[in-house]
């Protein structure tokens, strides 16, 4: 009904349309018909008509000379009386005169514009200014999206950016997020609520108004997010921190309210705020006294989490992997109730990642799945993903049908330790690098509490010219001192190989050298295993729990302290390095077979390198 309604409407518009030009078009052809026409006269005989007399009144406008003949003898009965004369371009100095003689009177109009060019002059600048706002929203309603209401453009500047997703764009659930148990099972209470509110208000429980989502990038916040709200299924609003701020200061504050102005009318919702901390850091340290953009969206987002009412099933999540920078007012219960830590995933969990991310993956050897999982720690989900990918990409190059686990250790490397560079090294070089990496590998292998031996390669990727590679046999968390300084000496030993072979040591050690610096560091003044020190923490700078980085700190000890501890760290280093020496020297004839391999095969997988460095009597035996 509403469309034929519609339909009659537009057809009654269109014949009242029609209607109205006919109607116009035949006044127009009566009024040229039926109206009296001048005739035209010629300058000469507009002339000769005075000098007989016969004209006695003209009048003057523009180039153009209008009047009536005093008698009818000036034409012919079937001509007008009425005559126009054009004047020409060249002034007649005997045209006033004649006109005085023969007594004309001669009445002047005033040049006027037309009523049409009045209209242009004074429409068309408001039409112009006019027209250029419609421009300007339409092109503001494009780049940001018309809004959650679907109100963009200039009238839309201060309205909420954020994204709504319904039940019909959310297709993934909990069954989709692989690993995250702990977390899931905080938010599958959450979906309950959500569903069934009136089960937990008969006992007095009231939803928590917001959770914060901590965990390093890639970990699967977003996605978490969007995983309840598909549970739930109910409107999403997703937006970034980053785009509450512009330059205009109330703006985001503007955009915070109606945001959750939206949400409230689609209760139950969940409204997800990525990256909160580029809007929500600790407040007094902006300019202006604390007035900026930037506080002022944080007060309002506070103000209006304190705000819900206890029946309102609005639950706000937000996103950050830098809660040390949030402002204690934001984290407080009532507003952020629940903090969930996404941490990396384990073995297990890694290995439901890669199967999720295989599903629409042909695979040669589903059983690669767990060693590839057991090869990839401290990789994220977002890590893995990119891992299948790269792996399905080379099977699709060498135009196969399945990916099989040399693609995915192809794709791991990658990954890992960067692209292969084309880059051709000297005779010299190439036998020094082989040297250096047989160093870390010889060390790696003998020393008793290290990681167990990968891959060596003298093939340049990313940065390196070659790479020792280690795998912890399972996820660790915890490390011994034991442990620690082998690591120290594992990488020296690539320096030490090339001093024992060639007398001299590379730049080729420079990062090994940073490393095993920043590492005896921390044991000596944070985790207490030098006996000079003792048991005290002097910490020059703290390793954030999630973005993998070393943040600086205020340095609260003296002087006296800091000179102990640069002590402390050269004597352990020294330490470390005194072993590794001792090691490679007992183990002078397999550096040189190791080397010699290298140089020969360029890449030395695990059971290569355990046929060479195996005792002579394991050799013998197998």
């Amino acid at each position: 009904m509403p469309d034929e309604k519609k339909a009659s409407d537009s057809e009654q518009y269109r014949r009242a349309t029609r209607l109205t030009f006919l109607f116009l078009i035949v006044y127009l052809a009566v009024q040229h018909f039926y109206s009296v026409q001048p005739q035209s006269l010629s300058y000469t005989a507009f002339k000769e008509q005075v000098a007989t007399g016969l004209i006695k009144k003209i009048s003057i406008k523009n180039e153009t000379i209008t009047g009536e003949f005093s008698s009818s003898t000036a034409g012919t009965s079937d001509q007008s009386s009425i005559f126009k004369v054009i004047l020409p371009p060249i002034d007649d100095p005997g045209f006033m005169p004649l006109l005085e003689e023969h007594q004309v009177e001669i009445e002047a109009e005033p040049t006027e514009m037309s009523v049409v060019l009045q209209l242009l002059i004074g429409i068309v600048p408001w039409l112009l200014l006019l027209a250029f706002f419609v421009y300007s929203s339409r092109m503001m309603q494009k780049k940001m999206g018309g809004g959650a209401g679907g109100t963009g453009g200039v009238f839309g500047f201060s309205r909420s950016k954020a994204r709504r997703h319904g039940q019909e764009t959310i297709h993934i659930g909990f069954d989709d997020v692989a690993g995250l148990d702990h977390a899931k099972q905080d938010l599958r209470e959450i979906v309950d609520f959500l569903k069934n509110p009136d089960k937990y208000r008969s006992i007095g429980a009231k939803m928590p108004r917001g959770m914060l989502l901590m965990g390093a990038p890639g970990t699967g916040k977003t996605l978490l997010a969007k995983a309840a709200a598909g549970e739930a299924g109910v409107p999403f609003f997703s937006i970034s921190g980053s785009e509450f701020i512009e330059m205009f200061v109330g703006v985001g504050a503007s955009r915070v309210r109606d945001m959750f102005e939206q949400a409230r009318k689609e209760a139950p919702a969940i409204i997800f705020i990525d990256e909160i901390d580029s809007v929500g850091r600790v407040r007094g340290t902006g300019m202006g006294g604390g007035n900026d953009e930037q506080e002022q969206t944080l007060n309002q987002i506070l103000a209006e989490m304190d705000g819900f009412e206890a029946d309102e099933a609005v639950l706000v999540l937000a996103a950050t992997n830098r809660p040390d920078v949030l402002d204690p007012a934001l984290l407080r219960p009532g507003r952020f109730d629940r903090k969930l830590v996404l941490e990396l995933p384990e073995m297990a969990a890694r290995q439901t990642i890669l199967e999720v991310h295989t599903r629409k993956v042909p695979l040669s050897d589903e059983r690669c799945l767990k060693d590839i999982a057991a090869r990839t720690v401290g990789m994220s989900g977002a890590d893995l993903e990119n891992l299948v990918n790269e792996a399905a990409l080379r099977a699709a190059r060498d135009n196969r049908e399945q990916v099989s686990p040399d693609d995915f250790e192809y794709a791991r490397d990658r990954v890992v330790l960067g692209s292969e560079r084309e880059e051709v090294l000297g005779e010299g070089e190439k036998q020094r690098v082989a040297y250096h990496e047989a160093g870390h590998g010889i060390t790696a292998f003998r020393m008793q509490h290290s990681d167990p031996l990968r891959k060596i390669s003298i093939i340049p990727r990313g940065r390196a010219l070659g790479v020792t590679e280690q795998m912890p046999e399972e996820d660790r968390h915890n490390f011994t001192q034991e442990y620690l300084e082998e690591r120290i000496s594992i990488l020296l030993g690539g320096r030490l190989a090339e001093q024992l072979i060639y007398g001299d040591v590379s730049t080729g050690a420079a990062d090994d050298l940073k490393q095993a610096t920043l590492l005896a560091r921390k044991m000596v003044a944070q985790w207490g295993m030098s006996e000079a020190l003792g048991s005290v923490s002097f910490p020059q700078s703290e390793e954030h729990p999630f973005l993998g980085r070393d943040i600086a700190q205020p340095r609260n000890f003296s002087e006296d302290t800091l000179k102990l501890i640069d002590r402390e760290v050269l004597v352990l280093v020294r330490k470390c390095e005194a072993a590794a020496a001792a090691l490679l020297q007992e183990n002078l004839a397999d550096l040189k077979r190791l080397a010699t391999a290298l140089l020969e095969r360029e890449t030395l997988l695990e059971p290569d390198i355990v046929s060479l460095l195996a005792s002579p009597q394991t050799r013998a035996e197998s």
